[in-house]
């Protein structure tokens, strides 16, 4: 019976001496990774996990395990209140107050533009969020180069601030092995771009793209007119006009009245590209460019009121398309 009581007493120490070892553990890891008041910026994206947060925090040397950092979250029902910013935080911060600082709420402002937008309606949106003096981006901006994204600015980012941003953004990218790519094509890395932004306002699937890219490259090649409705729309609004028409910054139902528009913009007339890109394309149009089929047989193309595609070899076939598929 002794035995027993020693045996029970033993068990009691030696779990009683791992509770200890564990909470030991478990605080020296919501403890500060060091004592360094420096701050650098940390930034959690739109729609990121509580996972891939602590592999960054680690990886930042913000805390010292990841294991620790999502147990404490969700012991905490911490998971759905940490949110997307900007944040400042130290190495000197306990988890605790890493966690509460995450909750509190970026003072940087997320904006969202979208590809195939023309400056204006870039203008528009950074004004509307951040302030932006709309003349000034215009006067800063180049169409075609403010690669369309997601980006986190702060609020009292300056013009400069954002177009170099956006700036930086396309150089990335478009990188080189994309650029080796269009001059491959015959075109120069201005074309490409030009190009990519006729795609991008004329196309709207991957699929659609490659074909569009493909047949205006084409008829770009053998001197045929381009003929795209967009360049058209872009032509009827005036370069850094601050107030969208009342038919919108890209006009749906074009007239013959509009197709006739005097302006180096308007493929209908003027054989070539436009001189300059027509809107700011995104990663797939350029891409599309980037990997043109130079063997396909089409060389005309119709949306249809569904959206739905259609390709042509020929122009009696192509208006074929447009009473069949109307």
């Amino acid at each position: 019976m002794r035995k027993k009581t020693n045996n029970i007493t033993f068990i009691i120490i030696i779990t009683f001496i791992i509770v200890i070892v564990i909470c030991g553990w478990w605080n020296s890891q919501l403890v500060p990774v060091s004592s360094d008041k420096s701050t650098k910026v940390f930034v959690i994206a739109k729609g990121v996990g509580v996972s891939d947060i602590a592999k960054k925090l680690k990886e930042e040397n913000l805390i010292k395990s990841e294991l620790v950092f999502k147990i404490y979250i969700k012991q905490n029902n911490f998971t759905n209140k940490l949110q997307a910013g900007s944040y400042k935080l130290s190495p000197s911060m306990s988890v605790q107050e890493l966690v509460k600082n995450l909750q509190i709420g970026s003072e940087d402002v997320w904006v969202t533009l979208i590809e195939g937008w023309r400056l204006e309606e870039m203008a528009d949106k950074l004004n509307e969020q951040l302030k932006i003096d709309k003349k000034q981006f215009l006067k800063s901006a180049k169409e075609g180069y403010m690669f369309p994204d997601t980006y986190l600015f702060p609020k009292e980012a300056t013009v400069e601030y954002v177009t170099d941003t956006l700036r930086k953004t396309f150089d990335t990218r478009l990188n080189s092995e994309l650029r080796s790519k269009i001059r491959s094509q015959g075109l120069t890395e201005e074309q490409g771009v030009i190009l990519a932004s006729i795609v991008e306002r004329e196309a709207r699937s991957d699929k659609a793209r490659m074909e569009v890219a493909s047949i205006l490259l084409k008829r770009f090649k053998i001197g045929m007119g381009l003929n795209a409705d967009a360049t058209v729309q872009y032509a009827l609004v005036p370069k850094g006009s601050e107030n969208a028409p009342a038919d919108g910054w890209w006009k749906r139902n074009l007239t013959k009245d509009d197709l006739k528009i005097d302006s180096p913009y308007n493929t209908y007339l003027h054989s070539g590209l436009p001189p300059t890109p027509i809107c700011n394309p995104g990663l797939a149009s350029l891409q599309a460019v980037a990997n043109v089929d130079p063997s396909t047989p089409y060389l005309y193309y119709y949306h249809d009121s569904k959206g739905v595609s259609h390709y042509a070899k020929t122009l009696e076939e192509h208006n074929q398309n447009v009473v069949n598929y109307p």
